[in-house]
């Protein structure tokens, strides 16, 4: 294996562990240009880059250096201001990236080609979108909607947890779109992008100009729209674009990780706005339909594995789609490597992929992911208060703890600051039965474990 493909292995799998922002920022223009012994050397375009790269993702790529071959011990970086050979950024026609031609054909590089008038990544079609019983009402409702832009549902809102295929969904709905003769003007945006671009319109007074820029899109999609609760200038600005593009039937795609009712801090009127359209989940996918994406996958990268091999990951890789994916990966850089592979050797590799249910949910980790769900501080769920949005999260960390754990109710009050056991219970029951008559309080407590068996 050369500099390059090696290089580019360790970017497949570095795709998997860090944001794709971040991803985009950090490594485009960088590129082994030495190996000596036990030592790589690792070009980046300027000081800022190395000093990042060196801070932050040192031990990370290090480990997934020394995964692929054991024999390299040591990083460095250089100060390199050139475009690397093996991952060229400059825009090709049509608005993608010349990477595609210069790839390995089995690990591209998605975060590369980008198209630039609409933001969406190409490789996000109805075509390669494996359905399953976790996500077909996501996808009949995206189907009905990209072949009726403006009049179907609209809004269109998607929710899940992380990792499930929601940016996959939404993204194909607006390339189906893009392939339409009719020539409709799309715009994808991710909701951190947009509103760091109304905090700049703000500051710059130039908010006029940014409402401007939205005027003429035909459908706008926006993901991940809970970042944008709390934000009370940014929600009013939305507001008002929201109702001008809605009053045109110009068509609106939403993702989330939770529905709308569930969304702390969200103003009335934008909830109401999202909810007077099509709302669908999509949740974890099963063991078949595991199966069926990992073949998906390996029929994309041109592959082939061992179908015990295959077994094993579907079997035991649960987390989410995006987890799924970084095993297989894996496994297809040590076979490119090593040319032997066998169910023992891909069990060792997946080690950090497979945990049990008791691996994952902890005191801690429940605790952490029912404060945030409901954006509380850890230190709110104790407070001795009686104030509804605390003693409501409290409960369900005390049910939580009863049900995920098999914590005794006496161990759960002095989790609580020794409060009688007999409030634990009451806590327990309450939730109980709140959770067999109403379903928003399930659609929550289904997130909340989902993000708690993601971690």
């Amino acid at each position: 294996m050369n500099n390059i493909e090696l290089w580019q292995s360790v970017l497949a799998q570095m795709q998997f562990h860090i944001s794709k922002a971040n991803f985009a920022t950090w490594f485009q223009n960088t590129e082994i240009i030495s190996k000596d012994n036990e030592k790589i050397i690792i070009s980046v375009p300027n000081a800022f880059s190395k000093e990042w790269l060196s801070n932050k993702y040192n031990k990370l790529i290090l480990k997934t250096l020394h995964d692929i071959d054991d024999s390299i011990k040591e990083l460095d970086f250089v100060i390199k201001p050139q475009t690397a050979r093996g991952v060229q950024l400059k825009a090709a026609p049509g608005g993608y990236s010349e990477s595609e031609k210069q790839e390995d054909p089995q690990l591209k590089f998605e975060e590369f080609k980008i198209n630039k008038e609409t933001n969406l990544n190409p490789r996000y079609m109805f075509t390669n979108f494996v359905v399953g019983s976790f996500n077909e009402l996501a996808h009949a409702a995206a189907l009905a909607v990209a072949d009726n832009p403006g009049f179907t549902y609209n809004p269109l809102f998607i929710y899940g947890g992380t990792g499930l295929g929601k940016t996959h969904l939404i993204q194909a709905i607006g390339n189906k779109i893009g392939e339409d003769s009719k020539k409709r003007k799309v715009k994808y945006i991710s909701s951190e992008k947009f509103v760091s671009s109304i905090v700049s319109a703000i500051r710059t007074n130039t908010m006029e100009v940014f409402k401007a820029s939205l005027a003429p899109i035909d459908v706008l999609i926006l993901d991940d729209i809970q970042f944008i609760a709390g934000k009370n200038k940014s929600q009013e600005e939305f507001f008002h674009v929201f109702n001008s593009l809605y009053e045109k039937n110009k068509q609106i795609i939403l993702s989330s990780d939770r529905p709308p009712n569930a969304i702390a801090e969200l103003e009335d009127r934008l909830r109401s706005r999202f909810e007077g359209g099509m709302i669908a989940d999509v949740s974890l996918p099963d063991y078949e339909t595991r199966l069926v994406i990992l073949k998906t996958k390996l029929q994309e990268k041109n592959a082939d594995l061992p179908e015990d091999i295959l077994d094993y990951i579907a079997a035991n890789v649960k987390k989410n789609i995006r987890e799924l994916e970084g095993a297989l990966n894996k496994i297809l850089i040590y076979n490119k490597i090593n040319q032997e592979l066998n169910i023992e050797t891909a069990k060792k590799l997946l080690k950090g992929f497979v945990f049990s249910p008791f691996d994952i949910a902890n005191y801690k980790k429940i605790i952490e992911t029912v404060a945030k769900f409901y954006n509380l501080e850890e230190k709110n769920l104790f407070d001795p208060t009686r104030r509804k949005e605390i003693v409501k999260p409290r409960q369900i960390a005390m049910f939580l703890l009863r049900r995920e754990l098999k914590y005794s109710f006496p161990a759960i009050a002095r989790k609580f600051g020794g409060k009688d056991h007999t409030t634990a219970i009451y806590a327990y029951k309450k939730i109980m039965q709140e959770n067999e008559e109403n379903n928003k309080l399930t659609e929550e407590l289904n997130l909340i474990k989902q993000r708690i068996y993601s971690a």
